[in-house]
């Protein structure tokens, strides 16, 4: 439900530049100011372990939904801008405890429970570009506030079946204290190692997420529910991937996993561009297939590092995310302005390649960790 809305900005995103007469850089500084608050969720991860969770994860949703389905309403680029920076501090709050609650149901099967919570994000994004497109054929662009009502809904069905979970004991009776400087020395060379990784591949995950129902109507001059459909296919088998990466990697390994798909994102990224119309929807099948399949895996790695911090190690983690994302939107932006978007899903293509040797600095460090923790056993 939460992601649902989340994922309104890129399908509206033809929409908006042609109502706000905006060009593509302004159009990342949009994408940029809904990630925004995701730079502080090491804050909220701090934190974490201090605060009841279930409202949270009631309330979240509710105000992400009725931010995202009021944009349409939004009279300037600056309501806009504040109503996509609501929409991203629900967000960031919302996906801070979500994985920890998960990692203590999963048990020793992390990259299994990771799969599940990722199958309903990614079937979200699966869904939403399609719902506000259809949203906007039958009200309008300024009539989709009427998607916010099936959220009130769903927070009055959360406040009733989350009662009878007791989640919040799991991890709040564990009265941990807030060492966030002796964690983040301690594991900077992991998250150094999982930065590095992480910016090479989210330049072609961020481009296509934020700039493809674009480039499919002003590029390929196709129509408005094409370029959705375009984005919802790439989900489609998002919310395959991200469900069975983790419980793959359970079986063959973290960094098995995360090698084999940083090989195959640039495959199927220059076959998407060098491609006709009917290879192109085959290769975003694969895309999204590929792209999504390493969060799953790289939660599950963040979770098993050993520290007793794990709402904070899953901040950090969100944070490097939000950095990475960050950048490759802006740059996409001002890069398409300047050479076009076919030329820049190019360069993101070429920019996937570099990961390929990251996976193995990341391999490096963490086996470091994971002798550290052994002889400490």
């Amino acid at each position: 439900m939460h992601d649902v809305y989340s994922s309104f900005l890129a399908p509206l995103l033809p929409l908006l530049l042609k109502k706000y007469n905006m060009d593509l850089s302004v159009a990342s500084w949009l994408s940029l100011v809904q990630r925004i608050p995701s730079l502080f969720s090491i804050v909220f991860g701090t934190f974490a372990h201090k605060i009841p969770w279930r409202p949270i994860i009631i309330l979240a949703p509710l105000v992400t939904a009725v931010s995202g389905s009021l944009m349409g309403m939004a009279p300037n680029v600056l309501v806009l801008g504040i109503l996509l920076f609501t929409l991203g501090t629900s967000a960031a709050i919302f996906h801070v405890p979500a994985p920890v609650i998960i990692k203590s149901f999963s048990g020793n099967r992390a990259g299994k429970g990771m799969s599940f919570y990722m199958l309903g994000g990614e079937s979200a994004r699966l869904v939403g570009p399609l719902l506000v497109v259809s949203a906007v054929s039958w009200w309008g662009l300024e009539g989709i506030w009427r998607l916010a009502v099936p959220a009130v809904v769903s927070a009055i069905i959360l406040s009733l079946v989350l009662e009878k979970i007791p989640y919040e004991s799991i991890n709040i009776e564990n009265k941990a204290k807030l060492r966030y400087k002796r964690t983040l020395h301690k594991y900077a060379g992991f998250f150094i190692s999982l930065t590095i990784y992480m910016l090479f591949r989210s330049v072609m995950r961020a481009t296509l997420a934020t700039f493809l129902p674009t480039y499919m109507v002003s590029s390929k001059g196709n129509s408005l529910l094409y370029g959705a459909f375009s984005l919802s296919v790439m989900q489609a088998t998002a919310v395959i991937g991200t469900f069975v990466a983790g419980t793959i990697s359970d079986k063959i390994g973290r960094f098995t996993t995360l090698l084999l798909l940083a090989i195959a994102s640039p495959i199927f990224m220059f076959l998407f561009l060098w491609s006709g119309p009917a290879l192109q929807i085959i290769s975003l099948l694969f895309l999204g297939f590929v792209l999504a399949a390493s969060t799953p895996v790289l939660l599950a790695l963040v979770q098993e590092q050993g520290s007793d911090q794990p709402a904070l190690m899953n901040g950090a983690f969100t944070t490097i995310n939000f950095l990475s994302s960050a950048i490759s939107v802006l740059a996409a932006g001002y890069v398409g302005d300047a050479i076009g978007l076919a030329k820049t899903f190019q360069l993101s293509g070429y920019l996937a390649v570099i990961a390929i040797p990251t996976v193995f600095l990341l391999k490096k460090k963490d086996s470091k960790q994971n002798l550290i923790m052994t002889r400490k056993q």
